[in-house]
């Protein structure tokens, strides 16, 4: 990596503080430390030495001999042995380096080594006990496949019901909660008269929130008892309320010594939890207690460290069966243990099911087909989607010049924000804001969030819709950016700025809580947090709109991936526009999230050691 441009102040600092520890100049760790904080800032859980010799680190064309004084990974590997801050796995050290020359922080070792061994444990379980009442309960709440293949709902039923770890994953409209619903009623029926105690959880508050109504909905077509229905949870909390967030701590209340209350623990958007969380949350599992995700594998990676979600699933791959497993599914399902194929061996594997049929978006759905080529990186096939007139529901435009963009964006802004700012009330007001996003590639740049906000806000204070005098303002959208447990308000919470009933009409920020009803505070309380007229893809994530303007850049850049297009265009209900070179778009598509982690190796390599 070239250090034309300086290195953060942050990991100027981080490199100062693991000399100190060292007590010597050792170029060599100076550099391993900055490029390390720089790694983990952009989503890595560790540092690949390799790669950063071979110049496919970040952004950069390739690491200069002179600053790294020497071309050979060998060399630098051994020079970092000889640092006392640095020590194996298994250590405990600041630093920890692997055989395949990772570089880690030690405690997102620590977290990566906890996460999968507690995956790996449960994965080898099976409760071939439950199998036997299972049969007819499976065929009451699921159908049998169809000559398009297997009913993959059917089939995460029987995992979840024979597995203490399941992951169930799926695009929008494929049914996720539909099903966990399902399981959850056949777990409750096959304890019989035994107590079990289940436990929803999400990311953020919106996520829990969407969670909540979708169960309330699914429970009300179950074919159940009463009973079964009445032990069917509606209550969501955050995966932090969940665990127990300790005040000032990145700790929780809830640990290994102190595990969660839970038999069942059912874990919505998975794919938006980091590393830390994620290990946090198995190390709290009891012994007895199952664990589901539901989540989509194919959407972009948390913001935080790590791409949990996709290294349990391997994305990019068919999951594959163990004998063992394709004689269950092929019994269960009515087919041939053939129609799955498979290993010896059971594993992971077994535990993971992806749901295929889209519910949601019907064989003519421009956004359903459009998904589904840019996730398999056909472009032709998405260019083609996006230039027939017959899909009305997605639509291309040639990226403006940037001179032209207000021009551009003015009617689309009018029409997409007038309705909820013409709102009577808060209620009114959070619910049509749901109706039209902007979703910005980037943060930077003329199509960023930093320059379409204040163009938006410009927009609508021409037309009297907002008046900006104040940072507070009525109708001002915001977005909390920074975790506040004691407030209840989570990084990426969406909030808009609303009067009271009052005679006075006092300024509020009004938010969904998880019950569906409004919280309140006045905006001076509200912990750090932006403008949010734009938003990233990666911060929408776990939110949906009716329609949505993805704006890409007008230049190529590697933050550009087919999971971000992927994500952007799912988070749309009924309609896509996206603005772009198709060069550009292009280019995306071709290109896939790389988060270096060696979780995906731990899981299913040659397996972790036991330190």
């Amino acid at each position: 990596m070239k250090t034309d441009a300086p290195f953060s102040s942050i990991s100027e600092s981080f490199a100062g503080f693991i000399n100190r520890l060292e007590e010597r100049d050792v170029p060599q760790l100076s550099l391993a430390a900055k490029l390390l904080c720089e790694a983990i800032n952009n989503g890595h859980v560790c540092l690949d030495l390799n790669s950063v010799v071979q110049g496919d680190f970040l952004e950069s064309p390739g690491l200069s001999d002179d600053l790294l004084q020497t071309g050979s990974v060998t060399e630098w590997v051994e020079k970092l042995h000889s640092c006392k801050v640095v020590g194996p796995p298994g250590s405990f050290h600041p630093l920890i380096l692997d055989d395949a020359n990772r570089l880690y922080l030690y405690r997102y070792h620590a977290y990566e080594q906890t996460l999968a061994q507690g995956i790996l444990a449960r994965s080898e379980e099976f409760k071939v006990a439950g199998l036997a009442p299972l049969a007819d309960k499976l065929d009451h709440y699921f159908e049998i496949g169809d000559d398009s293949g297997p009913n993959w709902q059917k089939a995460a039923a029987l995992l979840a019901a024979t597995r203490p770890f399941c992951v169930i994953s799926g695009g929008p409209g494929t049914g996720k909660t539909t099903t966990v619903v399902k399981i959850l009623a056949l777990l409750l029926e096959m304890a019989a008269d035994q107590p079990l105690s289940i436990a929803l959880a999400a990311p953020t508050g919106k996520a829990a929130a969407r969670l909540k109504t979708a169960i309330t909905k699914a429970k009300g077509e179950l074919p159940c008892s009463q009973e079964i229905l009445t032990r069917i949870p509606e209550e969501v909390r955050t995966l932090h309320r969940l665990l127990g967030s300790v005040r000032n701590s990145p700790t929780f209340r809830h640990n290994a010594k102190n595990p969660l209350p839970y038999d069942v623990v059912v874990v919505d958007e998975a794919s938006m939890v980091d590393l830390p969380m994620m290990a946090k949350l198995v190390l709290a599992l009891p012994d007895r207690a199952s664990l589901i995700l539901l989540g989509d594998k194919n959407q972009l990676s948390s913001v935080e460290a790590g791409a949990v979600l996709g290294d349990i699933c391997q994305t990019g791959t068919e999951t594959t069966y163990s004998k063992q497993m394709q004689k269950t599914l092929g019994s269960y399902l009515g087919l041939s243990d053939e129609a799955f194929g498979g290993k010896e061996k059971t594993g992971p594997g077994d535990s993971l099911v992806t749901l295929q049929k889209n519910y949601r978006f019907d064989a003519t759905s421009g956004i359903g087909r459009l998904s589904i080529a840019v996730n398999a990186g056909l472009t032709p096939a998405a260019l083609a989607l996006l230039d027939d007139p017959a899909t009305a529901d997605v639509n291309w435009l040639e990226c403006p010049p940037e001179n032209r963009v207000r021009a551009a964006l003015k009617q689309l802004i009018l029409d997409g924000f007038t309705p909820y700012l013409e709102a009577t009330c808060a209620t009114e007001a959070l619910a049509k804001f749901n109706h039209f996003m902007v979703l910005c590639a980037l943060r930077n740049g003329p199509f960023g969030v930093s320059s379409i906000t204040p163009l938006a806000e410009q927009i609508l204070a021409e037309q009297g819709l907002i008046l900006p005098t104040s940072r507070w303002y009525k109708g001002r959208p915001i977005m909390i950016t920074a975790n506040d447990y004691n407030l209840g308000l989570f990084n990426g919470d969406t909030g808009i700025l609303w009067p009271d009933d009052s005679p006075e009409k006092k300024l509020r920020a009004y938010f969904p809580d998880l019950n569906g009803q409004l919280r309140s505070l006045a905006p001076s309380r509200l912990p750090t947090h932006e403008t949010v007229f734009a938003s990233t893809v990666h911060k929408s994530q776990g939110s949906e709109f009716e329609q949505i303007l993805l704006l890409l850049p007008a230049h190529d850049t590697r933050a550009l991936t087919r999971e971000l297009i992927y994500t952007g265009i799912t988070r749309a209900k009924s309609g896509v526009e996206i603005w772009g070179r198709k060069d550009v778009f292009s280019l995306a598509l071709q290109r896939r999230v790389q988060r270096t982690s060696g979780l995906k190796d731990a899981i299913w390599g040659m397996g972790i050691k036991q330190y």
